[in-house]
């Protein structure tokens, strides 16, 4: 009755969030199984967990560093790390994702910010808008596996798994995902015949592949003088962090303090200096050191703008949460949880055919729900057959969230979609066709990551 109630909501155009608590509600009113103000109760304590405080800071973290014009820096970083290769703006957009991905944390905020850019360059360079509305939609799916994630975050607080260690359980992923979309680039390159977009230009090469090192080096560099010399961390750190300012105001760098976002997150959850959810106000007060101190594109009017935007959606996500809360544990109290689990463990007991199932299910689910309200519901369902079949629930989350993000690029449902039919100025039909050709390194990124776990782990367990 429960589902019936949900699925008669949901398909009278109400959201996804209200269709939850509602059929939740109703269900109550109906039966008289428990008082109704459970829901509330349910609802609140929902929402009442340390490390969701991650999912506003990580929010206004990438809303500071798309409004603060870092974007822009990112993207000429990219044009001329790659930009002399053919089909050059196809690689800027992918390597640009790459690094944007360090500071989003989620694919609409990806396709929004640097997807403009990308789009409209790539036009103005005569590629065709279906060729960059596709490439911008793939790349944008990195946004969420390259961290930080704010779907690992719900995620991890949904399934009871440390954060940190999804985090860094995407790197890998995300590095052949990028990978394999280069390859596709290159591609449609070779097979239209298309040159580069910019010239070879050894000092602009050879200053970007210097930033890239300068990233590599500098925690490695502090790594060694804590470990091998034995100088105080809090010393190290801030002796580096000066002087990476200092080489970046010498050499007039490009992306190396954004693209250190990631860097300082990662290294700072490995270290125990922070957990994940003091790691996100970090990022934020990084952010506000780059946009209001440094390059001083950051105003207070952008800053109170950026905060109300920040506000908006974090109210968005956690009502999701909220709802989704309830609804999951009317799932569980009503034993459809249970029900499901039953049958799936009587249809088979192999983890990979459970995983075929579960990757269908999954891609079908992201086609009609936002991630967080697809992660909410269907955590309770999925991961306690995870855990009878002895499938890493580290390795599960990164399944789950990249079958999600590969159903914001579908219709009738998927925002990404949605965002850059819009930029684009194409009809959803168009897009949706535009898009089709780069489900094919996609998918053969999931079928890797489903099938071959040490992908996803190992970074995890040489450090947790």
């Amino acid at each position: 009755m429960l589902k019936i109630l949900f699925l008669i909501l949901m398909s009278g155009g109400i959201p996804v969030a209200i269709a939850m608590a509602g059929a939740s509600l109703i269900y109550l009113f109906v039966t008289e199984s428990s008082p109704p103000f459970v829901v509330i109760h349910r609802m609140v304590s929902g929402i009442d967990s340390f490390p969701l405080l991650a999912v506003p800071f990580f929010i206004l973290a990438g809303n500071l560093m798309n409004n603060t014009g870092i974007t822009n820096r990112i993207y000429n970083y990219a044009l001329a790390l790659v930009g002399w290769m053919k089909g050059g703006l196809g690689h800027v957009n992918v390597v640009g994702s790459v690094v944007f991905a360090g500071m989003s944390g989620t694919a609409i905020a990806d396709a929004a910010g640097l997807g403009t850019i990308e789009i409209k360059a790539m036009k103005d360079h005569g590629y065709s808008t279906e060729f960059a509305v596709g490439v911008t939609a793939a790349s944008a799916t990195l946004g969420p596996i390259i961290p930080p994630s704010l779907p690992f975050v719900i995620y991890g607080m949904m399934a009871n798994v440390s954060v940190g260690s999804l985090f860094l359980a995407g790197i890998l992923p995300g590095a052949m995902m990028a990978l394999l979309m280069m390859v596709t680039v290159a591609y449609f390159a070779h097979k239209n015949n298309w040159g580069s977009d910019v010239p070879f230009n050894w000092p602009r090469v050879f200053k970007a592949l210097a930033e890239t090192a300068v990233v590599i080096a500098w925690p490695l560099s502090i790594w060694y003088c804590v470990t091998a010399l034995n100088t105080p961390p809090q010393m190290t750190v801030f002796v580096a962090l000066a002087v990476l300012f200092a080489a970046d105001k010498l050499f007039d760098f490009q992306a190396v303090l954004p693209i250190m976002t990631p860097v300082l997150l990662i290294g700072g959850m490995t270290t125990g200096v922070f957990t994940p959810t003091e790691g996100a106000i970090a990022a934020c007060v990084w952010a506000i050191v780059l946009g209001f101190f440094w390059y001083r594109t950051l105003h207070f009017k952008m800053f109170v703008k950026i905060c109300l935007d920040t506000v908006e959606t974090t109210a968005t996500v956690m009502f999701i949460v909220a709802a989704a809360s309830i609804f999951g544990w009317m799932l569980t109290a009503t034993g459809v949880t249970a029900a499901i689990s039953e049958w799936v463990l009587g249809f088979t007991q192999e983890p990979w055919k459970f995983l075929l199932l579960a990757n269908l299910l999954m891609l079908f689910v992201g086609c009609f729900l936002e991630p967080t309200a697809a992660i909410t519901i269907l955590v309770p369902i999925l991961v306690p057959i995870c855990q009878k079949l002895g499938i890493d629930l580290i390795h599960f989350g990164l399944v789950m969230v990249l079958n999600l993000m590969i159903g914001l690029l579908h219709p009738p449902m998927g925002m990404v979609l949605f965002v850059l039919a819009r930029v684009a100025k194409l009809s959803v039909e168009r897009t949706t066709a535009a898009i089709l050709p780069w489900l094919f390194p996609l998918l053969g990124s999931l079928i890797v990551i489903t099938y071959v776990p040490s992908l996803v782990l190992w970074l995890p367990k040489q450090f947790y």
